[in-house]
């Protein structure tokens, strides 16, 4: 494709016009970037933060309960529940880098209750809730509205905590709902 775009704008005599755009387009990603990446790396030490005074820890606790009832035969104070809880708390503060590990972490422990390799239903719980993710601090968002010069690029927080608590309660419902129905016939 590129090669044929090239070809046609030299032969319809717009070649320099193209060049011209592909160096505008570089100019604006290294830009776009240098905009990101500050954010991001302002809002990493934040999160950072949170997670040596304990603010990680302590919603991991808040959120053991839930964690009980929502995943089936997980038992208070385990290690399942203490990786699944501390997974969603780092996901909850936009600690993306630190939630992955914890979330591999978790599927390793629950698949130990696998009796064969197939996903059981608390794995897919997990993996449900990761995608579905309550937001609270949408980082990544107010990154990509500051980089674009937005008036006020947290007005998305209120909006994003309203759209994420609703995905987060509808996809435990499904999944509740369809766990353990034989869906392949």
């Amino acid at each position: 494709m590129m090669i044929a775009s090239v070809v046609c704008s030299v032969i319809c005599g717009t070649a320099s016009a193209v060049g011209e755009a592909v160096f505008q387009s570089c100019e604006n990603c290294v830009s776009f970037i240098l905009k990101t990446g500050a954010f991001m790396v302002m809002w990493s030490g934040i999160m950072n933060i949170a997670e040596e005074s304990q603010l990680t820890h302590k919603i991991s606790n808040i959120l053991s309960p839930v964690i009980t009832k929502v995943f089936k035969g997980v038992k208070k104070g385990s290690k399942e529940e203490k990786l699944i809880s501390s997974n969603l708390a780092a996901n909850m503060l936009g600690l993306s880098n630190a939630a992955t590990p914890l979330g591999m972490a978790a599927m390793k422990k629950l698949a130990e209750k696998s009796l064969n390799s197939t996903a059981t239903n608390n794995m897919c719980m997990l993996a449900i809730i990761n995608c579905s993710s309550l937001q609270l601090v949408p980082s990544t968002l107010i990154a990509l509205r500051s980089s674009y010069e937005s008036v006020s690029p947290a007005d998305i927080t209120v909006p994003i905590w309203i759209a994420s608590s609703l995905t987060v309660v509808f996809a435990i419902f499904f999944t509740k709902l369809i766990q353990g129905r034989d869906i392949s016939a």
